[in-house]
């Protein structure tokens, strides 16, 4: 099993210091290149301070400049709220000014409320036909001159410039639904999935969505499948708490967006207390610390190889929760030095 870092430059309230998230995040990929993580993804958000990434491609060139093997991923560009000329063009300049670093990863989009303001008038739920359509049209634009005639997108014959440095760029979709994965699949695409909160069940179900896929695609195609969850490693009883009240935190904000409840205030979403959920049974701290990447490194290393038996090929650390900094670098650590070393 190969492993894989998610981190957002995030804050939960205005009292931190943008300049001390932004060292943070940078400290954190260092640690995970110097750990032998495979790839750091970085997403697209906006007007969120949860999740500040405008443009993931300006925020993976600045990586590069201060790294040197890890691999810059996009999880995800959203595809309707880009152009496909710079969408390509963009991409390619990453993987050139990296030195063909660039790990390529489309979606659909998450949050209604983006939607609302990037894209008005677009349903969420129908994003995916953008993401389809936009796809085939960057990996042409990547060989030369092609023109588009589109159900969203239409243009004279242009090109990506500058073209990638490697020969094929790996590309990745964000998957859940079969739908997604058949085309996935077709398109020859590797996989990055994430079971929310959800029991290890979730995880199998991807998995079986999967295997249809690949037996639908009789391609020959056999794709990278990427595991993420929320991350806490800890070794004391403090850390333990602080991790689980972390989570539940955020989980009340997402609550908030994936909700649409419009009750965000300068790019804070405003918690929805747990205990008024329908459901709220999902986010009880037993379940939490069960479901996701979370316990002593013992623990956490019987986890991961229950994935790794599942046939997940690489896991997907998502350091981002709402944990204190230091706190986060303390876990990152112990999965580093504890239990990446069961995985060699």
């Amino acid at each position: 099993m190969k492993f894989q870092l998610a981190i957002n430059l995030e804050r939960m309230n205005d009292s931190a210091d943008m300049r001390v998230v932004r060292n943070h995040t940078l400290e954190m990929v260092q640690m995970a290149e110097q750990g032998g993580f495979e790839i750091v993804w970085a997403a697209e958000h906006h007007a969120l301070e949860m999740t500040i990434a405008p443009n993931p491609f300006q925020i993976l060139t600045w990586w590069a400049e201060h790294t040197d093997k890890i691999r810059l991923g996009t999880a995800v560009a959203t595809a309707a709220y880009w152009h496909p000329i710079k969408l390509a063009g963009e991409a390619a300049f990453l993987d050139l000014i990296s030195n063909g670093r660039l790990e390529f990863g489309i979606g659909s989009g998450a949050y209604q409320r983006e939607f609302d303001r990037m894209q008005p008038g677009l349903k969420q739920s129908d994003a995916w036909q953008h993401m389809q359509e936009m796809l085939p049209a960057v990996r042409a634009l990547w060989q030369g001159d092609y023109e588009h005639d589109g159900e969203f997108w239409k243009f004279p014959a242009s090109t990506s410039c500058p073209k990638p440095l490697q020969e094929e760029v790996p590309v990745w979709v964000a998957a859940r639904s079969p739908i997604t994965y058949d085309y996935a699949m077709r398109e020859k695409c590797h996989i990055l999935c994430w079971p929310l909160t959800r029991p290890f069940a979730e995880a199998e179900l991807y998995k079986q969505r999967l295997d249809e896929a690949i037996a639908k695609a009789d391609n020959g195609f056999r794709p990278t499948f990427a595991m993420m969850r929320h991350a806490a490693v800890y070794d004391n009883d403090a850390d333990r708490q602080n991790a689980l009240d972390a989570i539940r935190l955020v989980l009340g904000q997402f609550e908030n967006l994936f909700r649409n409840a419009g009750d965000v205030v300068n790019g804070f979403p405003k918690q929805i207390p747990l205990e008024e959920l329908a459901g709220r049974e999902q986010y009880d701290p037993a379940m939490l610390e069960e479901n996701l990447l979370f316990g002593s490194p013992d623990t956490v290393i019987e986890k991961l190889k229950r994935y790794e038996a599942l046939g997940v090929d690489a896991f997907v650390y998502y350091a981002s929760m709402g944990l204190d900094l230091d706190a986060q670098k303390r876990s990152m650590k112990l999965f580093r030095d504890e239990v990446m070393p069961a995985f060699n």
